[in-house]
């Protein structure tokens, strides 16, 4: 058994694509779980099911949910108590971490701590798993605790310091994008378009519907696909 945690950006970049039967049929081939907590659920599906612009997507996200290619962490018989406990204080730690203008510096929310959370339980339980996450400061944080300190002082135009080490809060996190992602189910041959201009369209589309990439890492996809 192995997982993907999903926050709800890389589910978003997904469904504002039009590619939601395309991540449903990569988990076909996937020999796991695509798990999403309640606060992602609720970030997702229930409170975009309430405004009108978000509606379609939202339904399409829940039928996901309900045809089990999108599943709760109770299918991992993880309790979710237990999952709002650990993410309480993942949030509160990882917003103490870094420190400048003479505060601390909020650097992420209640759904973002809760997919780590997920991902930790996992670890421990010796499931292999990795986050699905497309907003940058959450994969930073995962991958590259350093570089986001130094994004934040770009950001803030201020010295940030770090209060803690990151890997104590966030554990060994393995993180994967959409683009990587829909990479994979293109590599799968899950899409329907053909051609030369397919994986580059691809690609580009999540980078502009949310997923943190940037040009150069767009063409280290495309020279993987050149040399496969």
């Amino acid at each position: 058994m192995k997982a993907i945690v999903f926050d709800a950006s890389t589910l978003i970049s997904f469904a504002m694509n039009g590619l939601l039967e395309e991540l449903a049929e990569l988990k076909k081939l996937f020999d796991g779980k695509f798990i999403i907590t309640m606060a992602v659920k609720k970030e997702a599906i229930d409170r975009p099911m309430t405004i009108k612009r978000f509606k379609l997507q939202a339904m399409q996200l829940k039928s996901l949910l309900t045809r089990k290619i999108l599943e709760l962490p109770s299918s991992l018989d993880i309790d979710d108590k237990l999952i709002e406990e650990d993410a309480k204080e993942i949030v509160n730690s990882a917003n103490r971490l870094f420190y400048g203008k003479r505060r601390n510096i909020e650097i992420i929310h209640i759904g973002e701590s809760e997919v780590v959370a997920v991902s930790k339980i996992l670890t421990e339980r010796g499931i292999p798993n990795m986050l699905a996450i497309d907003e940058r400061t959450m994969r930073l944080l995962c991958e590259k605790p350093e570089n986001l300190r130094e994004l934040l002082e770009r950001k803030l135009h201020t010295k940030i310091t770090v209060q803690k080490n990151p890997k104590k809060i966030i554990g060994d996190c393995m993180v994967i994008r959409s683009t990587e992602l829909i990479y994979m189910a293109y590599k799968k041959g899950l899409i329907k378009l053909k051609g030369n201009m397919v994986l580059d369209a691809l690609l580009y589309a999540m980078k502009y519907k949310g997923c943190s990439i940037s040009e150069n890492e767009i063409q280290d996809i495309k020279n993987l696909d050149v040399r496969k």
